[in-house]
């Protein structure tokens, strides 16, 4: 067996963090998540969410001098012309909740009946000395009129797929069909291309 690739997951969101190890756990190669490191906080100031993947995982391997995962995702509501997209985590203003994003999105969406959104994650992965890799996660699903659920975070409550919203889902079905799952599945895949 190969020894596990260390990488970074540039963030500071326990939720995004734990997330990403559960599903790069799945995988065929292994991975180890190195913990405990700082480095300065990121501005995401890039006006796609591959932007800002790129400019956390650039800045947090440069920091670190490791392998970096960078994510940047989206809440895109078709009613609201892709809004929140790139700024779904401040959706509320810049300290945000994910109560008050949520409050908002409901707000917003109230009286409309085309609830169709997906959730989009764009990931980079940066080694130090090599080109980025950008790959993406999509899952269609649609907004609720109320929250369902109270596992997951963020949007988790009221983005629904199927019968379930996120947030009725064991953390196991999450995983297994979420848009960053699909975003990882992705990464996984294109790093074993470039390895033969």
């Amino acid at each position: 067996m190969s020894s596990p690739r260390r990488v970074v997951v540039a963030s500071k969101n326990p939720d995004k963090i734990r997330e990403v190890e559960a599903v790069l756990e799945r995988t065929d190669h292994p991975w180890k998540i190195v913990r405990g490191l700082d480095w300065p906080d990121v501005d995401e100031t890039e006006p796609t969410l591959e932007g800002n993947a790129l400019l956390k995982a650039l800045a947090v391997s440069e920091a670190t001098g490791l392998a970096a995962i960078g994510d940047d995702t989206g809440l895109e509501v078709d009613a609201l012309d892709g809004r929140p997209g790139v700024f779904s985590a401040r959706f509320a203003g810049p300290e945000a909740s994910y109560e008050q994003n949520v409050d908002r999105l409901l707000a917003e969406l109230e009286g409309v009946s085309n609830r169709s959104a997906r959730f989009r994650t764009a990931i980079a992965f940066v080694v130090p000395g090599s080109e980025p890799l950008i790959v993406e996660g999509v899952l269609e699903g649609a907004i609720t009129e109320e929250r369902r659920g109270n596992r997951g975070f963020g949007y988790d409550p009221v983005f629904v797929v199927g019968e379930h919203t996120y947030a009725e889902m064991s953390d196991d079905e999450k995983n297994k069909i979420s848009h960053r799952a699909r975003a990882l599945r992705a990464l996984v895949a294109a790093l074993e291309d470039q390895e033969g």
